[in-house]
C-alpha cells in the first residue's frame, strides 16, 4: 500500500504546527508564573551560532509552505522573519496553517516524479518523494524539536507528549 505525499505533507505539518503553538502556551504561561520576560525565550538558544526559537518557528514554518510550494510549482507566501514576541509567532504559525489549508490532496496527484532542486547551492535534484522524505520532513521535524529543546533547556515544562501532538 501506498501514502499519498499530501498525507505525508499536508497532516505532518499540520501536526508539527500545532506543537509549536503549544510550546507557546507552555511558554507564556511559564513567563507569567516564573516572572521571565517572554521576549528572553524569544531569542533563546542553545548555542550561539544556532537560531533563536523565533528563528526555529520561521523556519519550521518556511520548510512547510515552501515544500508544499515546490512539489506544485507554485509560489508560497512571503513573511518578513521578524517576529519578537509570542504573539507575533502565533500570528505566523496561523497564516501558516492558513497556507497549508489551501492544498487538496488532488493538488499534489503525480507530484512524486516531479523534480526538486534542494534550496541553497547544493545543486542537488530529486524526485519529489525523495525530496519530502529525506529533506523536507526531516529538516521541518528539526525546527520543531529544537524549539522544543530550547525551551525545555530555559526550564519550560514541555515533554515528549508535547513534541507528539
Amino acid at each position: 500500500m501506498s501514502i499519498s505525499i499530501y498525507r505525508l505533507t499536508v497532516p505532518m505539518f499540520q501536526r508539527g504546527l500545532a506543537s509549536l503553538k503549544t510550546y507557546l502556551d507552555k511558554a507564556e504561561a511559564f513567563a507569567r508564573e516564573k516572572k521571565v520576560d517572554p521576549a528572553i525565550l524569544v531569542a533563546a538558544r542553545l548555542a550561539p551560532d544556532m537560531l533563536p526559537l523565533s528563528g526555529q518557528y520561521q523556519r519550521a514554518s518556511d520548510s512547510a509552505k515552501f515544500t508544499l510550494a515546490r512539489l506544485t510549482g507554485t509560489d508560497a507566501p512571503k513573511f518578513e522573519d521578524n517576529e519578537k514576541t509570542f504573539d507575533e509567532l502565533r500570528e505566523r504559525l496561523a497564516k501558516t496553517e492558513a497556507y497549508l489549508a489551501t492544498f487538496s490532496a488532488q493538488a499534489l496527484e503525480g507530484v512524486e516524479g516531479r523534480q526538486i532542486t534542494l534550496p541553497g547551492n547544493s545543486g542537488i535534484v530529486l524526485p519529489g518523494d525523495e525530496y519530502v522524505t529525506i529533506f523536507a520532513l526531516p529538516n521541518f521535524y528539526f525546527h520543531v524539536a529544537t524549539a522544543h529543546a530550547i525551551l525545555r533547556n530555559q526550564g519550560v515544562p514541555v515533554g515528549k507528549r508535547d513534541y507528539l501532538g
